[in-house]
């Protein structure tokens, strides 16, 4: 780090704001730590969205926070989009409030509802702002804040059609780091969930909530999945979890040990050899860090398909497999029985998204929050 940062009357304040999903709020929190362990004395403060996640997530992680009223847009039911607009009023106020008080010296964006009046009012006072935009479709917020930014980091390449060519920084996404080395924990993984040594698993995750038609494969395709060589570890969530635990006693399928929610995601990425997920910003990145092969199946319910775009910025590099969420009953287990087969795809496929992987994500994006506080 630059040694002109410690010659400061004062220590340095960074306000974090955003949230609303796990995608915004992990990368913020990596990026927090970087910044305390980059100095110590760094004062940060977390603004996010009242009744969100990131109000329990952020003070776990040891940050206090602060929430604003905010919500987001009713695309389908345009009559609530009164109250909206109130509640994004007195997000702005109170936002102000905030910032009269901390007096922070750059402020940071990482996406979600909260980050929009924070940031909106840091650059009506001139504070320098920083926007992390994980998706590889930047999300509207980030969008119209975007002329306010000093530095917009990014994860993905070509982000020019959406933000000025100047300020863009690729810095990657910041990831939590138990998700850098699976290789070391493997005999430990099959301890943990009582695997075969030697015979490849299968990981499916749909997310902690479920993906009804990632379970819907368990119905579609239960033959077929009970002749394989694999052992599979299916997260079904906790909405499916009953069902999907049903399907696999009644088609008795002892090679599928199925699971609510996997507490040790670390013991379950070394056990994998073969990774199907949703196509989340900051699932991409961890999973870019493990570098196994990858099926990709996106959530057509986010905002703009970012997911579907997120997949093919990795299936056009040979870097992952994309399956379409409307294909996904009829065509993942031929795909997973497919690379099975194919040790040779396996590997590629494996080396070319651990080519993507930015593993010092967070340490770049603090020092560009750091270098902000010099100006």
């Amino acid at each position: 780090m630059n040694q002109g940062y410690m010659n400061r009357q004062r220590p340095r304040r960074i306000i974090i704001s955003g949230g609303g999903t796990g995608g915004h709020i992990f990368p913020a929190i990596s990026i927090a730590n970087a910044l305390k362990a980059a100095d110590a004395a760094t004062e940060i403060l977390f603004v996010g969205a009242t009744g969100r996640m990131e109000m329990e997530l952020v003070p776990a992680a040891g940050y206090p926070i602060r929430g604003l009223p905010v919500s987001g847009i009713r695309r389908r039911r345009i009559w609530e989009n009164f109250g909206v607009l109130v509640k994004l009023i007195r997000s702005v106020r109170i936002a102000a409030a905030i910032i009269r008080d901390f007096r922070p010296d750059v402020a940071v964006g990482v996406g979600g509802y909260a980050s929009g009046p924070l940031l909106w009012v840091a650059g009506r006072r001139g504070i320098p702002i920083l926007i992390q935009e994980q998706n590889s479709f930047a999300g509207i917020t980030n969008r119209l804040l975007a002329g306010k930014a000093a530095v917009i980091c990014v994860a993905y390449e070509g982000m020019e059609k959406y933000f000025p060519a100047g300020k863009i920084i690729l810095t990657g996404n910041p990831v939590r780091s138990i998700f850098s080395d699976p290789g070391s924990l493997q005999a430990e993984a099959c301890s943990y969930f009582g695997l075969t040594p030697g015979r490849p698993v299968v990981l499916v995750l749909g997310g902690s909530q479920g993906a009804g038609s990632i379970n819907g494969v368990i119905d579609s395709s239960a033959q077929q999945i009970r002749t394989t060589e694999a052992e599979w570890i299916w997260q079904a969530g906790k909405y499916y979890y009953e069902r999907v635990k049903s399907v696999v006693e009644s088609e008795n399928l002892p090679n599928v040990k199925v699971m609510s929610f996997i507490d040790r995601m670390d013991l379950a990425y070394a056990a994998a050899g073969i990774i199907v997920s949703r196509a989340g910003a900051g699932t991409i990145s961890e999973l870019c860090l493990v570098g196994k092969p990858v099926i990709l199946v996106p959530s057509p319910n986010v905002a703009e398909d970012h997911q579907t775009r997120n997949a093919m910025a990795l299936a056009g590099k040979n870097a992952a497999v994309m399956i379409r969420d409307n294909d996904v009953a009829a065509g993942l287990a031929d795909e997973v029985e497919k690379l099975l087969k194919d040790r040779e795809e396996m590997k590629l496929l494996a080396s070319n998204i651990r080519k993507m992987a930015r593993p010092e994500a967070a340490e770049h994006i603090a020092d560009e929050v750091l270098k902000l506080t010099n100006r």
